[in-house]
């Protein structure tokens, strides 16, 4: 009886309303972004980024591609994270640790893709400088003309 009912569904039985082609208008309104969940979106995201920083057919693991990835992840993670979420706080401050060495890595090895990838992602260009450690060093004493003076004496005599 279900099934008899199904079959006649406007006129037309299943098997006929099977065979016509989707409508396109459609399948864009069902497909479209707006309907995606995050994870979903942000898949698209990174493949976008990848095949826009990728250097050839298959890269998926070069260092402007690693950068453009996790500036793409620490944005999103820092638009969702909560006040009091200490572990996804901890896994950002991961990220943007790892993006930092990647960051002085292409620095150091191809100043041109550092450069692209600091001015396509607006990035800050922000090198390390080593601070002198003051700590260790020996603290050395001026020495006064007087003492300079006798020690010439000495040596005269």
């Amino acid at each position: 009886m279900q099934m008899s009912l199904l079959s006649n569904i406007g006129g037309q039985s299943m098997v006929d309303y099977m065979r016509l082609p989707p409508q396109e208008e459609l399948l864009e309104r069902y497909f479209h972004r707006d309907h995606m969940s995050s994870e979903e979106k942000m898949k698209l995201e990174l493949q976008k980024v990848r095949d826009e920083f990728k250097m050839s057919e298959n890269d998926c693991g070069s260092a402007r591609v690693q950068i453009a990835q996790l500036t793409v992840k620490i944005k999103h993670l820092s638009s969702v994270l909560h006040k009091k979420d200490k572990h996804s706080k901890k896994g950002l401050q991961d990220m943007v640790q790892r993006r930092k060495k990647y960051l002085k890595y292409l620095r150091r090895t191809d100043w041109d893709s550092y450069c692209l990838v600091l001015s396509k992602l607006g990035l800050r260009d922000v090198p390390e400088y080593k601070a002198p450690d003051y700590k260790n060093k020996s603290v050395t004493k001026a020495k006064s003309k007087k003492s300079k003076s006798k020690k010439k004496r000495k040596v005269k005599a």
